[in-house]
């Protein structure tokens, strides 16, 4: 749990100095250590990471190419553990162990609207794609279990419609409940479904031949006329390649939870966070750049914006991916309340304040929320649109600009030191990569249309 300052949130900055770092250093050793091990707390930063981005890395790889996309991976994950590293070293300095109350340290009680008003918009984009994805895979679940010959347009195969019904018994019952810690160590299975997910996406490299049938009698011109496709690409410039970046960054940011597990490590300390932290983003790493180049190497240009999609039109009624359709829909239901409690408490910080708990706003709320996510999920076509969105812009700011201008602010260095210019860098590109990413969004959205 995270535990705030005891001093407040001060309206207007003031420097820290040396002893005040000292103090607030052996302040946070002491009062915010936990009972968690460098292992757990590894394993519990890695279920934090990896999430549905995993679902869109081959579509980034096939608009990139294997080389340019495996630079901007290593890219995005070297600087998600150097931003951590700054996030870190303010909460050392300051013993403020969440990411709001680092905002308000930093810009006053703007700075904290600021960041609660970020994670509420990227909470509510995550939820989406969860949503997404239940809409998408649970017909497609369903069909699987069926015979080919089954009555057609029934309304159990109805993305929409499912999607609803799975929301009002399951997800909401679970989000309305005050407190849900039992369901934490659930989240913990999303890890070992990812994992799995990426298992099987090697293993299939090899059950899909190349190049791939566009129906089941192909003449020999057809089929030699394919076989270009069959090449990898190192590089690759299209626009599309606009949505690699974002949803990078929507698959790396952990940082919302990277304080509170900081609290609960055991013998606390700025160096064995950050060995935490990059545990977890290179094991992720790795895990990412197998699952996007195996899944890339299995359907090159034909690969959809949602991997498991491609499979049903390659590969339908395989035993495995109805296995790993079932894994991941679990996941997702199961972490869909979990992302929900943040959210809500974002909302009640933002509308409510201090107020005491009320279950007439606690339910508004709740149903506010779903209701918010489950039309965007409804109405949104495509799930790389919410990656490419909210990837640009709420993600950016959490994952590169945020910590980089907190640490501007608070941490004062020598214009051109390495320090200062490592956090403007940081800042700069986050701002020029998300404000280029959306406007080739807009621009191929307007193109489409």
């Amino acid at each position: 749990m995270s535990r705030h300052d005891s001093t407040g949130i001060q309206s207007d900055y003031q420097p820290i100095d040396d002893r005040d770092a000292e103090e607030s250093t052996h302040l946070l050793g002491t009062v915010q250590g936990g009972n968690s091990s460098f292992k757990s707390s590894v394993f519990n930063l890695m279920s934090a990471i990896m999430g549905s981005g995993i679902l869109g890395l081959a579509y980034a790889m096939a608009n990139t190419g294997i080389v340019g996309f495996s630079i901007l991976l290593l890219i995005v994950s070297s600087l998600a553990a150097y931003s951590v590293h700054l996030l870190l070293t303010l909460c050392g300095q300051t013993g403020v162990s969440s990411y709001e109350d680092l905002g308000g340290r930093a810009f006053g009680r703007f700075g904290k609207i600021l960041v609660a008003s970020t994670i509420l918009i990227q909470n509510v984009g995550a939820m989406s794609t969860y949503m997404v994805i239940l809409k998408t895979e649970f017909p497609a679940a369903i069909s699987s279990f069926l015979s080919p010959d089954h009555e057609r347009a029934v309304w159990y195969e109805n993305g929409p419609i499912l999607l609803i019904l799975v929301t009002v018994a399951v997800v909401l019952p679970l989000a309305i409940l005050p407190k849900i810690g039992f369901l934490g160590y659930t989240s913990s299975l999303a890890f070992f479904f990812m994992f799995f997910f990426a298992v099987v996406v090697v293993v299939k490299k090899w059950s899909i031949p190349c190049p791939l049938p566009v129906n089941a009698t192909l003449s020999l011109y057809e089929v030699s006329s394919n076989l270009s496709e069959c090449t990898p690409k190192l590089f690759v410039f299209t626009n599309k390649g606009a949505y690699a970046v974002p949803t990078m960054a929507f698959s790396f940011l952990c940082h919302t939870a990277v304080l509170p597990i900081y609290c609960e490590l055991k013998r606390p300390s700025q160096k064995r966070m950050q060995n935490v932290a990059n545990v977890s983003i290179s094991l992720s790493f790795l895990v990412y750049l197998i699952s996007a180049l195996f899944g890339y190497l299995t359907f090159f240009d034909k690969v959809e914006s949602e991997l498991l999609l491609t499979y049903d039109i390659y590969l339908p009624r395989d035993l495995l991916v109805m296995l790993v359709r079932l894994a991941i829909l679990l996941a997702v239901v199961l972490h869909l309340p979990i992302i929900h409690f943040p959210t809500r408490k974002a909302v009640q910080k933002l509308v409510m304040a201090d107020r005491p708990f009320s279950w007439v706003s606690h339910t508004v709320i709740t149903l506010a929320l779903l209701t918010v996510v489950l039309l965007l999920a409804i109405f949104v076509p495509d799930i790389r649109n919410v990656f490419g969105v909210v990837g640009s812009t709420t993600s950016t700011c959490l994952l590169f600009v945020f910590p980089g201008l907190f640490s501007l602010r608070m941490r004062p260095h020598p214009l051109l030191s390495v320090a200062a210019l490592g956090e403007l860098a940081l800042v700069v590109i986050g701002i020029l990569v998300g404000l280029l990413s959306l406007c080739i969004i807009i621009v191929s959205w307007a193109q489409n249309s």
